[in-house]
């Protein structure tokens, strides 16, 4: 898979970015360094996307018990 792809996303990781994206346009920002700030966000907050693994497995976890 090519660097970048958003392929492994879930889908509501990618409506995440995507909601996160159009409020950084909206305050100025250019499309291409909201749409780079979207993902950090959504990979900050989730953990990146579908690792196959454990890990997701964990986010889940945490989540439920907070």
């Amino acid at each position: 898979m090519p660097r970048g792809s958003k392929a492994k996303y879930t889908d509501k990781q990618k409506r995440m970015a995507e909601h996160i994206e159009e409020v950084y346009e909206k305050k100025g920002v250019s499309h291409k360094e909201a749409e780079a700030r979207a993902w950090a966000t959504v990979n900050k907050d989730t953990g990146g996307g579908e690792k196959g693994g454990q890990r997701i497995k964990d986010f889940c976890n945490e989540e439920e018990s907070s």
